[in-house]
Parts: C-alpha cells; structure tokens; sequence
C-alpha cells in the first residue's frame, strides 16, 4: 500500500524558511521521480517542483526558481522541499505526490501539509 506523510509545514514570516519532508513506503521509492504540488484558498492546485529517481534532474515552478529545492534521500525513501525567501503567496497546502506504475500508472497524494506566510 504505498503511503506518503507529509511533514513540516507551520507558520512563518515573509523571508522566512521552511523545510518540508515527505516519508514515502509501500513502493519502489529508488525507481520514480517525486513531486512537490500546492493548492492555495481558491486556487487550482499546482507543481511546485519534480526530482528524477536518481535525484540527478530537478525541476521547478517558475514562481519558487532560485528559492525552493527540491532533494531526495533514496536510502531513507523520503524527499523534502527547502523553501527559503518565503513569500505571502507561498501560503497553501502543500502535497508529495508519486506516480506509480501497476498494471497502468496510478496517482498517489498525501495529505498535505498547510504553509502559511504571513506577518
């Protein structure tokens, strides 16, 4: 049964850091690429950041380049995202999110994680 925990989100000042992490169980975690999404108030939800299996490429949402990072430890089978520079805009649950392949690909989601940027 694969099964994503998001944890580290809270409250925080404009400038401030977080560092989410993400355990992950019940697959072949070393072998997919793993995502990072957020879903502000009212808002669709969005890609924040997406790490290869190997945690060789990154990629990034244009609005968190050069702010966020994305990482990966394949031994502990977890990944985290680094937010730095925080913004209010940066405010919204955020979620790890796998796709796995079995027999078809399936779409995993934890439960979030709520962020929130303000004075």
């Amino acid at each position: 049964q694969v099964q994503l925990v998001e944890s580290g989100g809270g409250l925080v000042q404009p400038g401030g850091s977080l560092r989410l992490s993400c355990a992950a169980s019940g697959f072949a975690f070393g072998t997919y690429a793993m995502s990072w999404y957020r879903q502000a108030p009212g808002k669709e939800r969005e890609l924040v950041a997406t790490i290869t299996a190997a945690g060789v490429g990154v990629n990034y949402a244009d609005s968190v380049k050069g702010r966020f990072t994305i990482s990966r430890d394949n031994a502990k089978q977890s990944v985290h995202l680094q937010m730095n520079s925080l913004k209010p805009e940066d405010t919204a649950v955020y979620y790890c999110y796998v796709a796995v392949y079995r027999i078809g690909w399936r779409e995993y989601w934890g439960q979030g994680t709520q962020v929130t940027v303000s004075s």
